[in-house]
């Protein structure tokens, strides 16, 4: 849908966007580390191409959401997290494999009198360890390794991945977006092969849209197929297994392209 709308000139997944991306920072990477604020995922890389791969969308304990949510119970703002893990001297022992346990163990340690530097490098920690026994479970994880995500924002990750594997850990100055930044990698180089674009322009969000389904009456298969309107227009069908209603919206815009 989102590729209609604004005229994408490639349509990729997450994961092949965050390898673009890492490959163009540090061409010999071989292993991507990505924690955002709703899921994480670890890519492995070959010569340039993606062997395998793992995602995490199912435990919040390690997201950035989950983070933000201790920042916020300990009164600290999320970007002084990693600093506080910084001047830890003795990190405590967190529970980290369960978002619901690690909290309740980290409120105990204060109870018990420990400091806050401490309990956030142990959450550090915790939540390295999880990854480490979850996302990147039986993944040939080695150098050069590069950090992408929002969560790379915080130094006490970091450095708490480089203690477990024992190497350096490279976060990009924009890794936040490596993923949009991998995504325009991959738009630029199918607009260099064809020698057009398809993209709407940046007003592409002002665009009446109006989608709808419909089921085929053609055969025994009764296939859902979905219309988007925009501007009046059919824009594009899909939904059918054989063809028959597909509509192919760059079929539809290329007398209009930009070249």
């Amino acid at each position: 849908l989102a590729s209609v709308l604004v005229g994408a000139d490639a349509v990729k997944n997450e994961i092949t966007a965050h390898a673009v991306a890492a490959l163009h920072l540090v061409p010999e990477v071989h292993t991507v580390l990505e924690i955002g604020g709703q899921d994480s995922k670890i890519i492995i890389l070959r010569d340039g191409i993606v062997t395998d791969f793992a995602m995490n969308t199912v435990c919040a304990a390690g997201t950035g959401a989950f983070l933000d949510q201790q920042a916020a119970r300990l009164n600290i703002p999320i970007e002084e997290f990693g600093e506080h893990a910084l001047q830890s001297s003795t990190p405590v022992r967190i529970a980290g494999r369960c978002a619901v346990f690690a909290e309740s163990d980290m409120i105990h340690k204060q109870q018990t009198g420990h400091s806050i530097p401490d309990i956030i490098n142990g959450l550090c920690e915790a939540l390295v360890r999880n990854y480490l026994n979850n996302v990147a479970r039986g993944k040939d994880v080695g150098a050069p390794i590069v950090f992408q995500g929002g969560v790379a924002a915080n130094t006490g990750i970091r450095r708490a991945f480089e203690r477990a594997l024992e190497t350096e850990v490279v976060v990009p100055r924009h890794h936040g977006v490596m993923g949009a930044i991998g995504a325009a990698l991959l738009a630029r180089e199918e607009t260099v092969r064809t020698g057009r674009t398809f993209f709407r322009g940046f007003s592409a969000g002002d665009l009446r849209y109006r989608p709808r389904s419909f089921e085929c009456q053609g055969c025994e298969n009764l296939c859902e197929v979905v219309e988007i309107n925009i501007e009046g227009d059919v824009a594009a069908r899909w939904g059918d297994r054989c063809g028959k209603w597909n509509i192919d919206f760059k079929e539809k815009l290329k007398n209009s392209c930009l070249i």
